[in-house]
């Protein structure tokens, strides 16, 4: 659940300037996020799978991220041409599907599949340290990197204590039903995680004062910006600009 198969690669994204990536994938995702019309949307599909073809993934675990937001959006995209008033297209007693309501349906699956595929091949195909190292490097707020690289560094930690404290209560009896019994059971779990995870916290933060911390990493490997991080900035502007055109023509 908390593997990386993105982060390392050799594809041509893979080589960019981690800076540039986090840079362009933030404007993308507000371009992206602003589309209203279907060429536009579609266009946008277009861009995240073509991004996510250069990015090279493991074909599994795109899969796996793809269908766990699609099973949301088809109850989304099921619901929307019934809300939507306008011209009737299918009707059933006193159900009425919209035209309308079809192509907002149809806009919203097409860019929110483009956003996870520009995330996916811009955004995860770097490891959460060097993501970290390269928001400073952007002037990001300090202690957003700090919680940024603090999580990527002990979520692994959480994980298996959960796993701990999961695997004594079934060798206790426990078994997860819909019962009073195995939701209380669940919250004394999650409590006791929340307390050791702060008792951790604790312990880490008091040592790494006493070594010096000021709340401020130091990266030892320098990150280069090199002529392709350039071509690629102007592509995806040029790609960026078709798309705000697609919008406001």
């Amino acid at each position: 659940m908390f593997d990386q198969p993105f982060a390392h690669g050799h594809s041509l994204l893979h080589r960019l300037d981690p800076r540039v990536r986090l840079t362009v994938a933030a404007g993308s995702a507000i371009c992206l996020a602003l589309v209203q019309t279907r060429p536009a949307a579609l266009y946008g599909l277009a861009v995240g799978a073509a991004l996510l073809l250069l990015s090279r993934p493991p074909l599994a675990a795109v899969l796996r991220r793809l269908l766990a937001v699609n099973v949301f959006l088809c109850f989304l995209c099921l619901l929307t041409p019934f809300s939507l008033p306008g011209d009737a297209v299918w009707q059933w007693g006193p159900l009425c599907a919209s035209r309308q309501g079809l192509e907002l349906a149809l806009v919203l699956w097409a860019k929110s599949n483009a956003l996870v595929g520009c995330f996916l091949a811009l955004a995860a195909t770097m490891p959460v340290s060097t993501a970290g190292y390269a928001l400073q490097r952007l002037r990001c707020p300090a202690k957003v990197v700090f919680l940024l690289l603090f999580a990527g560094r002990y979520v692994h930690d959480v994980a298996g204590e959960w796993r701990t404290l999961l695997a004594a209560a079934r060798l206790r009896g426990f078994r997860a039903r819909t019962s009073l019994h195995s939701y209380r059971t669940l919250a004394s779990l999650l409590g006791i995680l929340l307390l050791r995870g702060l008792d951790r916290a604790q312990r880490v933060h008091e040592a790494m004062r006493l070594r010096g911390f000021r709340q401020r990493f130091h990266c030892v490997t320098p990150f280069q910006a090199h002529l392709r991080d350039a071509v690629f900035v102007a592509v995806m502007g040029a790609a960026m600009g078709v798309l705000c055109w697609l919008e406001f023509r």
